[in-house]
């Protein structure tokens, strides 16, 4: 016989112990489902909060970038002036001063610049009084004449701007609307080649005023206005040697522009390999 049919009694204890197996093992499991659950939850609740402490770090990081950014770019427009400030020994000093002693030149030279004034003007009103009196020769003589003053006036501007630029002080006209385009460039070279330049530009006026009185030359009695201009008497010796100066004048230009050139290829490979 089986023996489970001999002990019915041991086969009721036997489903009993094994529901109440099954029981603790799902309650178990419903215990460790809850725990896992939990887990899982807390963590993403500090993920997120974690993710709120970035974004607030990286907000307030922002703010502080737009407020200090002002102070960034006036720090950055003004010159630094936390350099250390050398004191020089006494005589270097005297030296580098005595500068200043060109100061008085320069103001003369704007007096001369009036007085310059004064000449066109004056010209000027002789040639508008003898509108309907002057030969067309003599008018052109004069307009030469009002020419030639206005680049005297230019080349006096040129010596005191550059001048007083290069070699006594700055002007600090760096965001004036006036500034002139090559006062920015200005040196020593740059303002030898306009003075040559220039000089070269008056030279042409005198000489094309003496061309035209020199028409003259040889006639048995010339008029006045046609022979004598500013200076004496026109001749052929004297035309041919204004000639000759004023190739020099050109020459010398052409050097002074070729020296300068030279000087600056010169340097240009220098500067590359520092």
């Amino acid at each position: 016989m089986h023996p489970a049919l001999e002990n019915p009694g041991d086969c009721r204890d036997g489903r009993k112990e094994k529901h109440v197996a099954a029981a603790s093992f799902g309650k178990s499991l419903a215990f460790s489902d809850g725990r896992s659950s939990s887990h899982s939850i807390e963590g993403v609740w500090r993920k997120e909060a974690f993710n709120e402490k970035l974004q607030s770090i990286a907000v307030a990081g922002l703010r502080l970038r737009i407020a200090l950014l002002p102070l960034i770019r006036i720090a950055m427009s003004e010159p630094n002036t936390t350099e250390p400030k050398f004191r020089n020994h006494p005589l270097p000093t005297l030296i580098f001063s005595s500068r200043w002693l060109q100061l008085p030149l320069y103001l003369g030279l704007i007096v001369a610049q009036g007085v310059y004034v004064v000449l066109f003007l004056k010209e000027l009103w002789h040639l508008i009084s003898g509108a309907f009196t002057l030969t067309e020769q003599h008018m052109m003589l004069i307009v030469l004449g009002l020419i030639d003053v206005v680049m005297i006036s230019n080349l006096l501007m040129m010596v005191i701007v550059g001048g007083y630029e290069t070699f006594v002080s700055r002007l600090r006209l760096q965001h004036h609307p006036d500034q002139p385009e090559w006062l920015s460039h200005v040196n020593a070279s740059v303002l030898k080649v306009k003075l040559a330049m220039a000089i070269i530009g008056i030279s042409s006026v005198h000489l094309l005023k003496t061309f035209i009185a020199a028409g003259s030359i040889g006639l048995p009695a010339p008029p006045p206005e046609a022979t004598v201009v500013p200076g004496g008497t026109i001749t052929a010796e004297g035309v041919m040697w204004q000639t000759i100066i004023h190739v020099i004048f050109i020459v010398s230009a052409v050097g002074i522009a070729w020296t300068d050139r030279i000087m600056l290829s010169t340097a240009q490979p220098k500067g590359g390999k520092h």
